[in-house]
């Protein structure tokens, strides 16, 4: 697969990605905080181990308030790893989409990654990785259908399947700031060297676990229409500027050649689950 870079001038601090938007790196996955008047909102709660620090720096640079509600993008190990722990301290909603509610409620696991796909170590590990699913009980609770998230004013939630089912990301239209989740990524989240590295490239989402590559090709064409000026992915830096936008009008004309895998247990039987 050809390698779409972006410069690194293109690359944005995660301490301030935009305005009201910071994010923190929990090992190779990004968690975001956003305020809107009066509160902040946490997006992902990165992974298993790490709601002390998460709550530090919430705590350091947001608010030492609770979230008024944690917003997942999907329910990924990666992304939903701290949240059992975080809500031992915060008395919060959680809000996903629909399709993500089984994985969130004890129902149901995912369906297994695919370590032939992508390359590189992340890829071949991820048969050692948790399906899920965790049990929020009550506390999790269905995103609205109109694309609003309650009490985050000027954002809407996108449904952007391909990854997973359910998985969604975060658009503001004023200053077209786009949280992406794992719709796409801005390193190569199947290699451990890239992770590490986090130099400035565009690749679709982690391949290893993404169940209908249809989908996820045209989760990246209407992401790409919305004609972002700034992203923040799930894995990799945040990214903005003219260079950013051209990778990513490359990156979904080209998505079959440059992000799609060949061969893959889900790559010519999609699984919507």
């Amino acid at each position: 697969m050809d390698v779409i870079k972006v410069s690194a001038d293109e690359t944005v601090p995660l301490r301030a990605v935009s305005a009201g938007v910071m994010g923190l790196r929990t090992v190779f996955v990004n968690v975001f905080a956003v305020t809107s008047a009066d509160n902040w909102f946490l997006i992902d709660a990165g992974l298993y181990g790490f709601a002390d620090k998460i709550q530090k720096w919430a705590a350091q640079q947001v608010s030492t308030a609770a979230p008024a509600a944690i917003v997942l993008t999907h329910a990924h190990f990666d992304h939903v790893g701290a949240v059992e722990k975080l809500l031992e301290s915060w008395d919060v909603p959680v809000y996903a989409h629909p399709e993500e509610l089984p994985y969130l409620t004890g129902q149901r696991s995912y369906p297994p990654p695919d370590p032939s796909v992508g390359g590189g170590l992340m890829a071949r590990l991820s048969g050692l990785y948790s399906r899920g699913p965790v049990d929020l009980g009550s506390r999790v609770r269905a995103l609205p259908a109109d694309g609003t998230v309650p009490g985050l004013a000027g954002w809407r939630w996108l449904h952007t399947p391909g990854h997973t089912a359910g998985h969604i990301s975060l658009f503001r239209e004023t200053d077209r700031t786009l949280i992406v989740g794992d719709a796409f990524c801005t390193t190569r989240a199947e290699s451990l060297l890239a992770v590490a590295r986090q130099k400035p490239e565009l690749h679709g989402p982690p391949a290893y676990f993404t169940t209908d590559w249809n989908a996820a090709r045209e989760t990246v064409e209407r992401l790409t229409a919305l004609q972002p000026a700034i992203v923040a992915p799930g894995h990799g830096q945040p990214m903005a500027g003219d260079g950013m936008a051209a990778a990513l009008d490359e990156l979904a004309s080209r998505f079959d050649e440059v992000a799609r895998p060949a061969h893959g247990r889900y790559v010519d039987h999609p699984v919507r689950a």
